[in-house]
């Protein structure tokens, strides 16, 4: 896999000068662990949506915070969702001239490919997706269905694979 790996990180640095990176699938797909090994081979910052999403109905305002806050030009940046007080938490900026990866469902949008260099698409059959996501996350089991509601709705808004430049 280091192989690819490094492939795919090239691929992703000959987008130009400073790789935004875009790494989206549904959950379980590996998005988390392929961006913490992806990150570092670029020298890049990086953003989980996890960190953004306003709770498990959230979705949608984590995908758009990414053109919102986290790429624009002006003070770009997120806030944490505290999950445990389930309220914004602190600001965390970006520096607009280090390269960035952005995982998470949601993270390839129409908008945010407007601003990215990069996207990939993630992609498990169902099952091994639910195994590996419980696994991770088991209080998870109990909003496996909401969330996977919202993800058809952005699959079918925003087509998410057909914006990936590599599906993994």
């Amino acid at each position: 896999m280091a192989a690819d790996l490094n492939r795919l990180a090239a691929a992703a640095t000959a987008s130009g000068p400073r790789p935004v990176v875009l790494i989206d699938g549904r959950s379980g797909a590996g998005k988390t662990t392929f961006a913490r090994e992806l990150a570092p081979l670029l020298g890049a910052q990086l953003v989980s949506l996890d960190d953004l999403y306003p709770g498990w109905h959230g979705l949608a305002a984590g995908s758009a915070a990414v053109s919102e806050t986290v790429l624009r030009a002006h003070d770009p940046g997120w806030t944490r969702w505290d999950w445990t007080a389930e309220r914004p938490a602190e600001w965390h900026p970006v520096d607009p001239d280090r390269p960035i990866v952005i995982e998470g469902c949601g993270a390839l949008s129409r908008a945010n490919r407007a601003l990215a260099t990069f996207g990939f698409w993630l992609e498990l059959p169902a099952p091994e997706r639910r195994r590996r996501a419980l696994a991770r996350e088991p209080q998870f089991a109990s909003h496996w269905r909401e969330w996977a509601a919202q993800e058809r709705v952005h699959a079918a808004n925003e087509h998410p694979r057909s914006l990936a430049d590599v599906i993994v």
